[in-house]
């Protein structure tokens, strides 16, 4: 009886099947791949193809259409199996590449096409999304005013973030550019705010490293992370930062707070250049082709803030770039400086000297600047910019040996004493709370009789102590002081 009902199944769909059954003609166009090598194919015999439209192969590879000419259409791969050679057959896939979006993302480890690494089943969504969209309209965008804290001292009270804002990151390789972006990441927990973190071009070791930060934290409970690894296709590469901002984007019009990292985009146009040059498009400056600026605009103009009638969410974009000696005037960071709405620059020279995080503030700026800040620490914060980049001067003037009177000594000390303050080590985010606390202890010059070596003990004693103390950000000036003053003469 059982073998009965399990061949009745099969010959019922059959019977339906040749009872809708209605003779014609059929039209397929099959292509022909005519070489394959460093991860591209030219195929011919495909004319109605279109640019990004999916290409199959019948050993089960994968492709995009990337370049399109009259007698044959160039090809990424985005999956290669050992049996594409010339002569395989292809054909259209009839759609353009997606990927499946949703909160069944969150916690996974997946590549760019939505594959999962982390060696969990395939991530559940019941939505899929195409990598390339445009750009929200002006008439759909809202204004930057509510901050992305990150837990860094410096960025928060000197260049805030705020949730839509598009913050670069630049730096040579080795000055903790990655750290600070990673800071930012753990600094999310309990905010709310969902994280995407894009890996590009990066080696096994870092991305492991990388996984096992945010494990460690706790951070994988609101973070996806997207990796196209070294040793991936440069397709996969090149489409690594498009898959994390289209994840980030369906949170974002969801009415989410989202935050996206791209670790760097300096990998990311080395890829591109390589696929470009390999499908023999016309090398401008550096090699690079002519559209590179077209490229990261394209994918950086997703992140914004939407107003509430288009959902209300925002998308954050960290990007990061490598310089090459300190040289922040290359072609793709000054692309990406002017693409984004501020630059955060770490010195390799400062770093080197002890200064973490190496951000060098006379060449970092935040073009939204205090509208993303809490009013009270926008005021606390108002002129503390200013008052260390004068130090820095003086204090560059002092090496020739100049002599100096007291009022200029003073304004010395006082700025040893903010460097002090303004040094942070990794893992170690400060509240906003505590950023009140510490910028009203300096304004107020409760710190300046501290020496330098024992500010950082100092300070870290009086934040000890704040949990305790009852104060928020909107408790009166008045409270602070207070407190303060009676948590340092204790300290004393």
């Amino acid at each position: 009886m059982a073998e009965d009902a399990a061949l009745a199944s099969p010959l019922a769909r059959a019977r339906a099947w040749l009872a809708d059954y209605r003779p014609g003609l059929r039209a397929r166009e099959l292509g022909v791949v005519q070489s394959v090598g460093d991860g591209i194919a030219w195929v011919a015999g495909l004319p109605s193809a279109a640019m990004d439209e999916l290409l199959r192969f019948e050993d089960g590879s994968l492709g995009q259409v990337f370049q399109l000419s009259d007698a044959r259409l160039g090809a990424v791969l985005l999956h290669q199996t050992g049996g594409l050679a010339a002569g395989t057959r292809a054909a259209l896939g009839g759609r353009v590449l997606d990927l499946p979006v949703g909160d069944g993302l969150l916690g996974r480890v997946v590549d760019p096409l939505g594959r999962p690494l982390d060696g969990d089943s395939a991530p559940q969504a019941n939505q899929r999304r195409p990598l390339e969209a445009p750009a929200p309209p002006m008439i759909e965008r809202d204004f930057v005013t509510e901050p992305l804290l990150t837990g860094s001292k410096i960025i928060d009270t000197m260049l805030p973030i705020g949730r839509g804002q598009r913050q670069l990151i630049i730096g040579d390789e080795g000055t903790g550019r990655s750290a600070l972006a990673l800071d930012a990441v753990l600094n999310q927990k309990d905010s709310g705010v969902r994280c995407v973190y894009v890996l590009i071009g990066q080696k096994r070791s870092a991305v492991v490293s990388t996984l096992e930060l945010l494990r460690e934290h706790g951070a994988l409970a609101y973070t996806t992370v997207v990796v196209g690894e070294a040793s991936a296709l440069p397709g996969l590469q090149y489409l690594a930062p498009f898959a994390g901002c289209t994840l980030a984007e369906a949170w974002m019009q969801a009415g989410h707070d989202t935050l996206v990292v791209y670790d760097d985009l300096s990998a990311h146009a080395r890829a591109y250049r390589e696929l470009s040059l390999l499908l023999r498009r016309p090398p401008g400056r550096e090699a690079y082709p002519g559209d590179i600026f077209y490229l990261h605009a394209r994918l950086l103009e997703r992140a914004t803030h939407l107003a509430a009638d288009a959902g209300g969410g925002s998308m954050t974009a960290l990007p990061i770039v490598e310089t090459q000696q300190g040289e922040i005037a290359a072609y793709i960071p000054t692309n990406l400086i002017s693409i984004t709405d501020g630059q955060i620059y770490l010195d390799a020279e400062l770093f080197a000297g002890g200064f973490r995080p190496a951000i060098d503030i006379a060449l970092s700026v935040s073009r939204i600047g205090g509208k993303a800040q809490h009013p009270r620490i926008r005021e606390a914060a108002g002129s503390i910019k200013l008052e260390y980049l004068q130090f820095q001067e003086l204090e560059l003037f002092t090496r020739f040996g100049a002599r100096l009177e007291p009022a200029m000594q003073a304004r010395l000390a006082r700025g040893r004493v903010l460097r002090e303050l303004l040094k942070q080590e990794r893992l170690a985010p400060v509240s906003a709370a505590a950023q009140l606390a510490w910028l009203l202890a300096f304004k107020h010059q409760l710190l300046d009789a501290v020496p330098p070596a024992e500010v950082a003990g100092t300070l870290a004693r009086l934040l000890a102590g704040l949990g305790g103390s009852g104060l928020d950000l909107g408790s009166p000036e008045a409270d602070w002081l207070a407190w303060l003053r009676a948590v340092l003469a204790s300290v004393s």
